[in-house]
């Protein structure tokens, strides 16, 4: 049996407050969070070698162009971390749905339909192609149109980290982007599997931090008798709750 759970209301920024409480949650105990992460980016970085080294541990690189939408999935155990730093705190199951997109314009319209509905993006370029890395910034411009904030969980992937002598995008180039947008980066390769674990759970992490920052907060206040609810604006430095 599948439960979930919609709240209505907003918070800064057009944001649905729950909108990571809807989360799928399976009462037989085989998992505890449904979490939906989505790759983008131009067509031929590696979006499905990425994915599939990630989920089954092997490089195919003889995948044909992602045609619209397609996904993988993977289960794995994660550990909150307490207010300190140290991964001590509960202990949940988490079914990652991983979104592969088709980087091609045709299929942008297509695409971009299911920004809203994930919960955290890989963004991805290939660090052989300075084309792709260019680009970069228009994909950012597609996720802060159509995602499900201004702000969503964002890691920039900087792929094909093996083929060093063909090489177009140095790696401070691109944490100069990451930085001005505020995002962690890595460089991986689906050939080696150097990095990609990580590029991957560091997403997890932001996207059930992110969770948690929601849960925890207090129940909006009654205004006027009307039925309406008043939120606290978010405070400057604080991250707009995606929930």
């Amino acid at each position: 049996m599948l439960w979930t759970s919609r709240l209505p209301l907003t918070a800064g920024g057009g944001c649905p407050v729950g909108r990571f409480i809807a989360l799928l949650i399976m009462t037989d105990g085989d998992y505890d969070y449904l979490i939906k992460l989505l790759a983008l980016g131009d067509s031929g970085v590696g979006k499905t070698t990425f994915l599939y080294r990630y989920t089954d541990n092997k490089f195919n690189p003889k995948f044909i162009t992602t045609v619209g939408i397609d996904f993988r999935e993977k289960r794995v155990v994660y550990t909150a971390s307490n207010p300190n730093g140290t991964t001590a705190g509960k202990t949940f199951k988490v079914h990652l749905q991983l979104w592969d997109t088709a980087g091609q314009e045709r299929f942008r319209s297509l695409t971009t339909a299911f920004f809203r509905d994930a919960m955290g993006f890989l963004l991805m370029f290939d660090l052989t192609s300075q084309q792709s890395f260019l680009n970069v910034r228009n994909w950012m411009s597609q996720l802060q149109a159509n995602a499900y904030c201004e702000n969503p969980d964002i890691v920039l992937v900087g792929n094909k980290a093996d083929l060093a002598d063909q090489r177009e995008v140095q790696e401070k180039q691109a944490k100069e982007l990451a930085d001005k947008y505020g995002i962690p980066y890595f460089e991986t390769s689906a050939a080696t599997g150097v990095e990609v674990d990580k590029a991957v759970i560091t997403l997890l992490d932001l996207v059930m931090k992110r969770m948690e920052q929601c849960v925890d907060k207090p129940p909006a206040e009654p205004a006027n008798g009307n039925g309406a609810t008043k939120l606290s604006p978010a405070q400057p430095n604080e991250k707009k709750c995606a929930c």
